[in-house]
């Protein structure tokens, strides 16, 4: 089975953590309650540090902060070119501290260490820079009207934002949501997950650093019952962007409603189908469905925790990928010879164990996994099973872990009808050889992202965002910025002119 690895944490010096308050309107402050909560690490269970506990009055505050830096301040009204200049400054700071901040998501959440210095982290900064460039090219339109009417429509930041995000990807998730609503020339409050709040706070001070005045960039800790509640009902936040999962967006949602109507989008679950063909070459059909189900211990959105391998290769596949899953390295992060580290933390490490026991008990073959790694901390084997069927549980559910549901299917168009045969709608893998083959599958699948022979294929310029129960509007890509900007059109009378 998957082996356990010591790691080198221990010889390895990691450093203080700097940041542990709110950080409202520019600086770093104590909740009102005095209220903490302990942030764990998910290696060993222990506590790495406590950290302010934001809750509704925390939350007022630094929406004040940002409703002042909107209305009053002068971020939205900085030319488009100068606020990318901050923001390419703000993303230089952050190269400058990789190796602090993927510790500090390592401690969090149980990253790879050194998956968060070449990848996470990086990208984070890159998204930044993506959108900087963007901030001088939001446009309207001229409109061609049919009376003697001049018209045209100007797109503007549409005020204060509410970010919620995630624990799995700390980092990627910060930049994916501040970066297009800075560019718009929003300013927000952002509440990190729970379980990973310490690289936000970093950033927060990295944006201080870079020049992005107070109150535009607000950072309050706490959890979704308090705090992201108070975002998401408050009546002077004018947007609220959540990913997470699609129960909590619900609330979310309804909260919305129920408040002043704020604009939401939604980045919900999954529970993607990878669909591997007879033609596929097996060794990397096998390591891109593993990589599919593995990467991030399964603690991803888009995992490919659905594999329909064609009849003509299962067998093949099934041996191929009980082998490799075997040799896969559970241990710690920061050992750079680990392929996958610890779940984010106890109630996570819980929820995905109950899931294998509900597969053995539904009748589920248990190929390989299924158990704890080690005698402390949060690690799982990687799972997969084979003779499921649609109707079980763990093909049903989004189970955020590394458990992969292996199935048989014939032809196209059976694939496909059971591809589509689940209530989300975020990522498709299809592997193939036959273009007539990716065209039909790809245009035939109900999700937001499809990928041919790849998965896991992120880019900062390619739309990412679900169909269905995975819930609606885009991250990444120029779509993004449509999130936080609205249309107004502007109309006048022209008289005498020879043209309309």
């Amino acid at each position: 089975m998957a082996t356990m690895t010591n790691g080198e944490a221990g010889s390895m010096k990691i450093p203080k953590i700097k940041f542990t308050k709110l950080f409202i309107n520019g600086e770093f402050v104590d909740s009102l309650s005095g209220k903490t909560f302990e942030t764990i690490d998910p290696r060993t269970g222990e506590v790495i540090t406590t950290v302010a506990e934001g809750q509704k009055e925390d939350v007022d505050l630094a929406v004040k902060a940002a409703r002042e830096a909107f209305d009053h301040g002068k971020w939205p009204r900085m030319s488009g070119f100068e606020r990318g200049r901050i923001m390419m400054k703000f993303a230089d700071l952050i190269d400058e501290n990789i190796e602090e901040i993927a510790i500090l998501d390592t401690l969090n959440a149980g990253k790879l260490l050194h998956l968060g210095k070449i990848l996470d982290i990086p990208q984070a900064a890159n998204t930044l820079r993506y959108y900087a460039g963007a901030a001088d090219k939001i446009h309207g339109k001229t409109l061609k009207l049919s009376q003697q009417m001049q018209g045209y429509t100007l797109l503007e930041p549409i005020g204060v934002v509410g970010h919620i995000i995630p624990w799995n990807f700390p980092s990627s998730m910060f930049a994916m949501k501040v970066g297009p609503a800075l560019a718009a020339g929003c300013t927000m409050i952002l509440k990190p997950a729970e379980q990973t709040p310490l690289s936000a706070l970093y950033y927060a001070h990295l944006a201080k650093l870079a020049g992005i005045p107070d109150g535009v960039l607000n950072v309050v800790n706490g959890f979704g019952s308090t705090a992201g509640a108070a975002i998401s009902s408050h009546m002077d936040i004018d947007k609220v962007s959540f990913t997470g999962s699609t129960e909590v967006g619900r609330i979310v949602m309804q909260a919305a409603a129920t408040s002043n109507l704020k604009v939401v989008s939604l980045e919900l679950g999954g529970k993607s189908p990878i669909i591997i063909f007879d033609d596929a070459d097996l060794e990397k059909a096998v390591d891109l469905a593993l990589m599919g189900i593995l990467f991030n211990k399964g603690e991803i959105c888009v995992a490919g925790s659905r594999v329909y391998v064609q009849e003509g290769i299962y067998d093949a596949f099934v041996k191929r990928a009980a082998e490799k899953a075997k040799t896969w390295v559970v241990g710690d992060p920061f050992d750079p010879s680990s392929q996958q580290g610890p779940q984010v933390d106890k109630n996570q490490f819980n929820k995905i164990l109950s899931y294998i026991e509900q597969g053995k008990k539904e009748g589920a073959t248990l190929l390989t996994g299924g158990k704890a790694v080690g005698e402390k901390g949060y690690y799982i084997e990687p799972t997969i099973f084979t003779d499921v069927n649609e109707d079980n549980l763990i093909v049903k559910d989004e189970i955020f872990g590394p458990v992969m549901s292996l199935m048989k299917f014939k032809t196209v168009e059976e694939a496909i009808e059971r591809a589509n045969k689940t209530r989300y709608g975020l990522a498709a893998g299809i592997v193939t050889n036959n273009l007539n083959i990716a065209n039909t599958v790809s245009r035939s699948i109900r999700a937001g992202v499809i990928w041919v022979n790849c998965y896991f294929a992120f880019d900062r310029d390619c739309p990412y965002g679900g169909y269905k129960m995975s819930g609606f509007g885009r991250d990444l890509g120029m779509e993004a910025l449509e999130k936080y900007l609205q249309t107004k059109a502007v109309v006048t009378p022209i008289h005498n002119s020879p043209w309309l």
